[in-house]
């Protein structure tokens, strides 16, 4: 692996300010107005050499940013991976909004660094010794490194959502509910606790469902998964119309489950896939039960697609950042 020797003596809080500088046409230019930044959403560029990606630390940034994505029919990559080597990490490859940088030098370890070519922007970079210890460095820190570009991701998505806003006042008397989700998507039905809003896609629909239920409801016992699970089939299955059948969770595909916060309110954040029992419809969701102890009552807010011939990950990210809005008033 080829690395500037410019960066030999730094240390690692040091490496990512001259990082750009040692291939960048000067200070001058770096220290102008930012560009705003660019690239498909969940893509990367990933600064390596070639003969690198070929080998251990190309195996380990593959295995760690592209494994499948959770929830999902089909496997589909957390992220997409566009690899360069440094010479040609310049001029319009520096905007892209997610960027890897893979380098050696005598000071290791992983940080990151937002906004430094373009905004909104984040770099990740990985410094080793050699590419034994960039490998190891990827797969130890890769939980890290994919939260960070994720959140990425989602804060750029929501960004773009705030710029045409549906109105939600219904939502707020209702159920006591802030939500941001674009105009593109319309209400499909408004009942006393039960909201679904729907954005048509060229072969299928995003959704968004909002509804309440009792804290007992998934709080009965210990088997959170299977409570949350007898919810959703209860309630979707009710509410959802399809030509034939019910609406349901998936029995073949087990949900994955997670803890989390929404709004500084402690969540479950299920991900799964559901299905129409009597036909082959079937698509991914993901549920946020927002534990409302105040009111006596879970918040749940989900979104899902329906979209037989496209691949779903980018929709599943709009949709996580529209429910990671949800703010309780």
């Amino acid at each position: 692996m080829i690395y500037h020797p410019f960066f030999k003596q730094l240390s690692v809080a040091f490496i990512l300010v001259f990082l750009i500088t040692a291939c960048s046409e000067g200070e001058k230019k770096r220290t102008t107005a930012r560009k705003l930044s660019s690239g498909r959403m969940n893509t990367i560029n990933v600064v390596v050499e070639n003969d690198a990606w070929k080998g251990a630390v190309g195996d380990s940034i593959r295995t760690v940013l592209a494994q499948p994505t959770l929830g999902l029919p089909v496997d589909e990559p957390i992220f997409t991976l566009k690899q360069l080597n440094h010479e040609s990490f310049k001029g319009f490859p520096r905007e892209n909004r997610l960027i890897l940088y893979i380098q050696q030098g005598d000071s290791t370890g992983v940080v990151f660094k937002n906004d430094f070519y373009a905004t909104p922007q984040t770099i990740a970079v990985v410094t080793g010794k050699d590419d034994a210890e960039v490998a190891s460095l990827i797969s130890e820190n890769g939980s890290k490194i994919i939260n960070e570009l994720k959140a990425r991701e989602i804060s750029h998505r929501r960004n773009q959502i705030s710029k045409s806003l549906k109105a939600t006042d219904s939502l707020n008397s209702v159920f006591g509910l802030s939500l941001k989700f674009p105009t593109a998507y319309r209400y499909a039905a408004k009942e006393d606790n039960f909201f679904w809003m729907r954005k048509d896609l060229k072969n299928g629909d995003m959704n968004i469902l909002v509804y309440e239920v009792p804290l007992k409801t998934i709080d009965q016992d210990t088997n959170t998964i299977a409570r949350i699970i007898r919810m959703r089939d209860s309630v979707a299955g009710r509410k959802i119309p399809v030509d034939d059948g019910r609406f349901i969770t998936q029995r073949d595909f087990a949900p994955y489950l997670n803890k989390t916060e929404i709004d500084g309110k402690p969540a479950w954040e299920t991900r799964g896939l559901w299905e129409v029992d009597t036909d082959f419809l079937a698509g991914p969701f993901i549920n946020y039960a927002i534990r409302d102890e105040e009111n006596n009552r879970y918040v749940i807010i989900e979104g899902f697609i329906f979209s037989p011939s496209i691949d779903k990950r980018d929709n599943m990210t709009e949709l996580e950042a529209i429910l990671l809005t949800a703010n309780l008033e």
